[in-house]
C-alpha cells in the first residue's frame, strides 16, 4: 500500500463519505484487518491527494496484556521514528517524523483497545480541504473514534 492515488482496494466492510473525505472500513471480517490482534481497520482516502491515513484499531486488551502490547508497539515505533513526544490526547505517543500517532480508546467494560494512526504526506492539504468544506479538520473523525478531543 502506498500513499496517494487509489486504483484498487479490497471491498471494504463498510464505506462513509464526508465533503472530500471517503473513509473505507474494514472489521475483522475482512482481508486488510484479519490479524488476530485487529479489531478494525481504516483507510482515509481524500478526493484529490488520494489515500492520506490508516488507522489501526486492537483487539480490547486488560492489565499486562495491554501494558505489553503498548510497549510493543512504542519500542517498534521508536526503532522506526526515534524518540516519541506526548501525543494530542492524554497518554498518547507522536512521532512525528513518522506521521505517526499510537492513543487508546478505553472499552464500556474497563479494557482498552490501542488505535493507531499514520498519516501521508499530503494529509494537511487534505484536512484543511476538508475543513474549508465542513467547518471541522479531518482528525475531528479520528477524535471521534477515541471518543476524546484533538485539537
Amino acid at each position: 500500500m502506498a500513499w496517494g492515488a487509489v486504483d484498487r482496494v479490497d471491498a471494504p466492510s463498510m464505506v462513509d463519505r464526508e465533503a472530500n473525505l471517503t473513509g473505507l472500513y474494514y472489521f475483522h471480517d475482512r482481508p486488510l484487518a484479519s490479524g488476530p490482534d485487529t479489531v478494525e481497520v481504516v483507510l482515509v482516502v481524500c478526493r484529490e491527494q488520494g489515500l492520506q491515513q490508516v488507522v489501526w484499531v486492537g483487539r480490547p486488551l486488560h492489565g499486562p496484556a495491554y501494558a505489553t502490547a503498548r510497549e510493543t508497539i512504542r519500542r517498534d515505533g521508536v526503532r522506526r521514528y526515534g524518540e516519541p513526544r506526548p501525543g494530542p490526547v492524554p497518554g498518547s505517543l507522536e512521532w512525528p517524523a513518522g506521521r505517526t500517532v499510537l492513543a487508546t480508546r478505553t472499552m464500556p467494560d474497563g479494557t482498552s483497545e490501542l488505535v493507531m494512526s499514520a498519516s501521508g504526506p499530503d494529509y494537511a492539504a487534505c484536512s484543511e480541504s476538508h475543513r474549508a468544506a465542513t467547518g471541522h479538520p479531518a482528525d475531528a473523525h479520528v477524535a471521534d473514534l477515541l471518543g476524546k478531543g484533538v485539537p
